[in-house]
C-alpha cells in the first residue's frame, strides 16, 4: 500500500485543531476551528472522497481516541468519513493501548517502523494517515511517507502546534495535484522527490 498523509494546515504551518477548541486536548489554545468557517461543500466532497480512497487508516494514539470518539460512535452511513473510518481497517501506534474499544482496530506496540513497513508491503491502494503530526514527523524522518496531501486553509493562525518541525530532514518535493476551492482552500499532493539542490 502507499502511505499516504492528509493534513489540514494553515498558511503559516498550523494543523492544531482545525475542527475546533478543546480545552482537554489543547489546553491553553484558543484558536482552535480554523478550518471550518471556510469548507464548502466542494472542498468537503473533495476531503470525503480522499477517505473514501483508503484501504487502511492509521493513526497516533491521541488522533485515534479523538476519531474514535467522534467517529466511531456514528452511524449515518451517508457520510463518507463514517462510512470509510467504520469500515476499513484501522492501525494505532501505541505502547499504552492494549484494548482498543472502535471496532477494526488493530494496535501497533511493537516496533513500529517494522510493522508500518510490512503494512506498506501489502497489496492494496492506500494506507491514510489524518491528523496524526507527531506520527507524521516520526514518518518523514524515516522516510516511510509516499505522498504528503496538504490542505491549506487561508488563514494564519499565529500560534499552535505546526505540522513540520523547526529542524528535521529535507525534501524535495514533486507536485502530482493541486486544486483551488471557492473559499481560497487549496488541495496540493506532493511526492517526496530525494533531498533538495540548494544554490
Amino acid at each position: 500500500m502507499k502511505l499516504v498523509t492528509n493534513t489540514q494546515i494553515t498558511v503559516d504551518g498550523v494543523m492544531q485543531a482545525n475542527g475546533g477548541n478543546n480545552p482537554t486536548l489543547d489546553p491553553g489554545f484558543d484558536r482552535g476551528g480554523w478550518a471550518l468557517p471556510l469548507g464548502d461543500d466542494e472542498s468537503t466532497a473533495y476531503i470525503g472522497d480522499c477517505y473514501l480512497r483508503a484501504d487502511a487508516f492509521l493513526f497516533g494514539r491521541r488522533t485515534y481516541d479523538l476519531f474514535a470518539g467522534y467517529w466511531g460512535v456514528r452511524d449515518d452511513v451517508d457520510s463518507p468519513f463514517v462510512r470509510s473510518l467504520n469500515a476499513r481497517p484501522k492501525f494505532v501506534a501505541s505502547r499504552t493501548m492494549t484494548e482498543p474499544q472502535w471496532a477494526g482496530t488493530t494496535v501497533l506496540s511493537g516496533d513500529l517502523e517494522t510493522a508500518v513497513r510490512e503494512l506498506k508491503a501489502r497489496p492494496g491502494g492506500e494506507l491514510q494517515v489524518h491528523g496524526s503530526g507527531q506520527l507524521i514527523r516520526w514518518l518523514l524522518e524515516r522516510e516511510l511517507v509516499d505522498e504528503l496531501v496538504l490542505i491549506v486553509c487561508p488563514v494564519i493562525v499565529g500560534a499552535g502546534t505546526r505540522l513540520f518541525p523547526d529542524e528535521g530532514k529535507d525534501f524535495a518535493l514533486d507536485l502530482v495535484e493541486s486544486r483551488r476551492f471557492a473559499t481560497g482552500i487549496l488541495a496540493q499532493t506532493y511526492r517526496p522527490a530525494g533531498r533538495p539542490q540548494y544554490a
